[in-house]
């Protein structure tokens, strides 16, 4: 009995040892809101919650978060959360991962659709490649030819995969070119020989394609016309080019008329004190003059000069020598840019010019040898008169006065020629001997006219 009494103690205290223990040792209920996460790369990780109980009492506001999310770098991380209940902790662990499914971005550049030559290979043009992860992938493109397009490959660090094709279309669109030597218009004289100043031809496909041009029209350099000669070519792609030069024969300028007159002449003008004084004199002595402008002094002079009836003729934009005579191309420039002027301002085209220094000037040689045979062949073909003189008034250095300006000009003075006069509108000498200049000529006989696109050219030797 007593035995028996002992196990019945024996058990009873088991019993509630095991029960204190179960209460102890039993893990409580971890009830982690939405579990393990997948969060995109780059966005931030926010704690979703969680419930921490044991046999129905709340524990949460004792739980401890231990753990860390980086959403800069993909993988995998474990966030703790820790309890102690009785001494005894308690773990549960939430997994997040850090995913990129964000595909790579594959810029071509250049078209997406392009074409190239029938007998050429596409010549790759380029491609990027950005991630926004990986960041730069251009090195890792693959990339996989074909007969008509080209594929290009290529997959980031999280196996995001992207292809890009480029079409290409063999094909020759594009019109041969064909390139005039010389002059697009050409003047030459009449009984002169007629040379065509040649061409060349090419093609973005077919290379040079000189020798394929075809030549129409003709040049009878003995009668005064104007004559169009076509040029023609096609490229293997059956595309044409065509071109025309025009070619007008002309009669040569004679320098032997004009016998007994007188042509006034000024260069360098206008300018204010001088030029329009020299105007009021032309004006109540009832003459006309021409006037080689610059891109110097007052406009309304210019129109005042173009409105009262006298020739607008063209000098130079800037009268540097180093700037005029550089190259021919620099003359053009320097000529153009005056001659815009006086469009601007008359809206006429002076096509009459006087080359600064004259056409015997030797100054040019210090800047390019033999411009001057170039230009003054040049200059008429394009359709320019250029006027020398054969009558100086001095008044460039040789002489400061009025009457050292006069004497000049009436001791030179012919009536078995044109009188050509050389003076400069912003010479007050210049400006004071005129009036008597003028007064001269009429009492002896002599008429006055102003240069025009018909008057005879009177020319120097060129020296350069």
């Amino acid at each position: 009995m007593k035995k028996k009494y002992v196990i019945c103690i024996i058990l009873s205290i088991l019993i509630i040892v095991g029960g204190i223990s179960l209460f102890l040792f039993l893990p409580p209920n971890f009830n982690l809101k939405k579990g393990d996460i997948s969060i995109e790369y780059g966005k931030k990780y926010t704690e979703p919650g969680f419930e921490v109980t044991k046999f129905g009492k709340d524990y949460s506001k004792k739980v401890k978060i231990k753990g860390k999310v980086n959403n800069k770098k993909v993988g995998t991380y474990k966030i703790t959360y820790e309890v102690k209940i009785f001494g005894i902790t308690f773990k549960k662990e939430r997994t997040i991962k850090i995913t990129d499914d964000e595909k790579p971005v594959i810029t071509l550049i250049g078209n997406k659709n392009t074409s190239v030559c029938p007998n050429k290979e596409y010549e790759e043009e380029g491609y990027e490649v950005t991630d926004n992860y990986d960041k730069d992938l251009t090195d890792k493109v693959k990339i996989t030819k074909k007969e008509n397009e080209i594929i290009y490959t290529v997959t980031d660090s999280s196996g995001n995969k992207t292809t890009v094709k480029r079409k290409i279309t063999k094909e020759d669109k594009t019109a041969p070119q064909i390139t005039l030597k010389g002059n697009k218009e050409i003047s030459i004289y009449l009984g002169n020989t007629w040379t065509d100043p040649g061409f060349s031809a090419s093609d973005i496909c077919d290379g040079d394609i000189t020798s394929n041009v075809s030549k129409e029209g003709n040049v009878n350099t003995n009668k005064i016309g104007t004559y169009k000669i076509t040029y023609k070519v096609k490229d293997k792609a059956s595309n044409e080019a065509v071109i025309e030069r025009t070619v007008k024969v002309i009669n040569k300028p004679t320098t032997s008329s004009g016998k007994g007159i007188i042509y006034l002449t000024f260069d360098d003008g206008p300018k204010e004190g001088t030029t329009n004084v020299i105007l009021d004199i032309l004006k109540e002595e009832g003459v006309k003059a021409t006037f080689f402008v610059t891109n110097n002094g007052p406009d309304y002079l210019i129109q005042r000069e173009y409105n009262e009836g006298h020739t607008v003729g063209l000098h130079t934009a800037s009268h540097n020598y180093s700037i005029v005579y550089k190259s021919v191309d620099s003359y053009y420039n320097d000529l153009t840019s005056v001659q815009n002027r006086v469009k601007r301002l008359t809206g006429y085209t002076s096509k009459i010019i006087r080359f600064p220094g004259g056409s015997s000037n030797t100054v040019s040689k210090n800047y390019s040898k033999g411009i001057m045979t170039i230009l003054t062949k040049d200059v008429v073909n394009k359709g320019y008169r250029y006027y020398d003189w054969n009558i100086s008034s001095g008044d460039a250095g040789e002489t400061t006065s009025s009457s050292g300006v006069y004497n000049n000009v009436i001791k030179n003075l012919s009536k078995n020629r044109s009188n050509m006069i050389l003076m400069h509108d912003i010479k007050p000498y210049t400006r004071d001997a005129l009036r008597n200049i003028i007064r001269y000529g009429k009492n002896n006989g002599y008429t006055f006219e102003k240069i025009t696109m018909s008057t005879p050219m009177v020319t120097h030797g060129v020296n350069n």
